[in-house]
């Protein structure tokens, strides 16, 4: 079988997969450091930068995880970082910390799961998220004894935890209603005591904190209870938050500046931009004196800031966001560009590149640009999409008019294909392949109506819409029809399945990534806070109905629907998706006569789980599925 297809690509696909990325840069306490995953080796490794000289250190030898998914942070000593460690990517996480001369500490060693919140002020405490006591709370760790503290007791997850400057009071965001939609905001003492939930949106809808104001007055949180998500600041004394923006955007809030300032992001088709608003002026009130919560307060209209039209983010957390200068850490890239990590002055709206993108031997001119575009699903709902049309590659033929397509769909499903460089949409459109990737309903970007859309429809309508945008492409005048496939890892590997048995004919292939076949099976073996996802998405199966649902938008329950091709590929320390519900779609091909290596095949990844940044696993997976479209398409 060929390991590189014909279409005369403009970069072979080793040189894509082994570019070298970074990862969650974040500012040291001090301001004057950088730290940062980055591959450059093929393998994820930490690095330091030096904001005044520029000069790199590589501080891990091996100790940090090889999938960068997961952040780490700074402890407030200015002089180690904390960072999750799993076993093969199967993210049960411990927390270990790392010091800058390379000496390696075992932090926390949970049973399950641990995700990383943040260290106390003072630096004594480190707020952790477990799932060791079934479902996952608030814990903190003490340094200078060694003992772990719970610091909540909730039936549903607990997520956000934040210390205020002060260190005397965490905020968080919890569900206390029957509504699993719901969530809450709540300011507590630093040891869980005296909760208290804040007073800001509506049961069935989601509000959570972002930042502490530095003068621990305030605090920074989101709300989407009029629908697109908006950022807000709660006054704790007076109980009234001020609103910003005109409502017409999400924004999503991440950070006070050292000045005071809010900064979001704002997502517009498909871009994320960053945001600056000033606080100079006081809650609004209307003619009856009503203020706060009932009454969105515009405090000016928002500055953007001047990048071009991509996706920028910035770290969410004011002590890693800012340099000691009080210039803000940015990254930024765009469909054709790579991510660049700025250095950017909030006055000027200058900025200095502290790390540039890596292009190695290719060309960057070599990689395409996306176009946001709009189509009509099934039942009129307009959604909208990126397309990379592999056209526009340099060494190809404007005017062909028999091209393959891919229909690339994201996993989530709450997520959105936005305006930054995906490479494996480079990476197919350099082998001839126009890319679609539509945000389906269920996506983000759009508010919380069109979020939960999907939620009691698992491959119903969003089902639609991702037909309907195959379709779309089918239907452009340089694609072949008969040579368009479907694509997708996580939830994009179930849709991906999902397209196959719901729609038998319609595509030439599919390539299932990480997906899940079996919704009953996976609500068995998943964890805790997973279980209570699924609960939130398709209900409780414990009641026949809707078990009989689970069942029903189960791709295995169809799986004697298929008519086409598909090649599964899957780790087997996945934790989300486990590697049995890769297994039991091959067995069930198998005994309804489908032979492996002539109508579907077969890859498992070894030591890999929910996804890889590794290189190695990277050109294994670029190699495989080059070979399975070259051969199929």
């Amino acid at each position: 079988m060929a390991t590189e297809d014909t279409a005369d690509p403009e970069y072979p696909l080793e040189a894509l997969a082994s570019l070298p990325s970074f990862f969650h840069p974040a500012a040291s306490p001090s301001g004057d450091r950088v730290a940062y995953y980055d591959d450059v080796t093929g393998r994820n490794e930490l690095y330091v930068l030096d904001v005044e000289t520029g000069k790199k250190r590589q501080i891990s030898d091996g100790e940090v995880p090889r999938d960068a998914k997961w952040r780490f942070r700074w402890d407030a000593t200015d002089e180690r970082v904390y960072f999750h460690r799993d076993d093969a990517g199967d993210e049960q996480h411990d927390i270990h910390a790392l010091g800058l001369e390379g000496d390696h500490e075992v932090v926390v060693e949970p049973e399950g799961q641990a995700y990383i919140s943040e260290p106390s002020p003072d630096g004594r405490y480190l707020l952790y998220a477990s799932d060791e006591r079934d479902q996952l709370n608030c814990y903190r760790y003490d340094t200078e004894t060694g003992g772990v503290e719970r610091l909540t007791e909730y039936d549903e997850p607990v997520w956000g935890a934040r210390y205020s400057p002060d260190g005397d009071r965490i905020a968080y965001d919890a569900n206390e209603t029957d509504d699993l939609d719901n969530r809450d905001v709540y300011v507590a003492d630093a040891d869980g005591s005296n909760p208290r939930r804040l007073e800001v949106g509506a049961t069935g809808t989601e509000a959570g904190p972002a930042d502490w104001h530095p003068d621990g007055d305030r605090l920074l949180l989101f709300d989407n209870s009029e629908d697109k998500p908006r950022a807000g600041v709660y006054d704790l004394a007076s109980d009234t938050v001020e609103w910003l923006g005109d409502g017409d955007h999400v924004e999503v809030p991440l950070v006070f500046t050292p000045d005071g300032d809010v900064v979001v992001i704002r997502k517009r088709r498909c871009a994320a931009v960053p945001v600056v608003y000033g606080l100079e002026c006081e809650p609004s009130r209307d003619s009856a004196g009503r203020t706060g919560n009932e009454v969105i307060d515009k405090a000016g209209d928002g500055r953007e800031l001047e990048l071009p039209e991509g996706v920028a983010e910035i770290p969410q957390s004011r002590s890693e966001a800012f340099l000691a200068d009080g210039r803000m850490l940015l990254s930024q890239s765009t469909p054709s560009e790579r991510s660049r990590l700025l250095a950017y002055d909030l006055a000027t709206d200058e900025y200095d590149v502290l790390l540039d993108a890596e292009y190695g031997e290719i060309d960057p001119d070599a990689f395409v640009d996306a176009e946001y575009v709009t189509y009509e699903s099934t039942d009129g709902t307009e959604i909208g999409g990126l397309l990379w049309d592999a056209r526009d590659r340099p060494s190809a033929d404007s005017e062909a008019t028999d091209q393959p397509g891919l229909v690339k769909v994201h996993g989530g499903p709450h997520f959105q294909s936005a305006k930054r460089f995906d490479e494996y949409a480079q990476f197919f459109v350099s082998r001839g392949y126009s890319v679609f990737a539509p945000n389906y309903r269920g996506s983000t970007g759009r508010g919380r109506k069109f979020k939960f859309a999907i939620r009691g429809d698992w491959g119903g309508m969003e089902a639609e819409d991702i037909a309907e945008g195959g379709r779309w492409l089918m239907g452009r005048e340089w694609i072949d029809e008969d040579r368009v496939a479907v694509f997708g890892g996580s939830y994009g590997g179930y849709s991906t399945y999902r397209q196959l048995t719901k729609y038998p004919g319609l595509w030439a292939t599919g390539m299932a990534w990480v997906g899940m076949t079996d919704l009953l099976a996976l609500y068995e073996n998943s964890m805790p806070h997973y279980r209570t996802m699924l609960e939130q998405q398709l209900g409780n199966p414990s009641d026949a109905e809707v078990a009989e649902f689970y069942r029903e938008r189960s791709p295995i329950t169809h799986v004697d629907e298929m008519a086409d091709p598909i090649l599964i590929t899957h780790g087997v320390n996945d934790p989300r998706c486990p590697i049995e519900q890769a297994r039991r779609f091959r067995d069930a091909l198998e005994d309804r006569g489908w032979a492996e290596g002539e109508e579907f095949r077969y890859e498992e990844l070894g030591e890999e789980g929910h996804g890889s940044t590794d290189t190695e696993q990277k050109i294994r997976a670029y190699r495989i599925m080059a070979a399975y479209l070259d051969e199929r398409l």
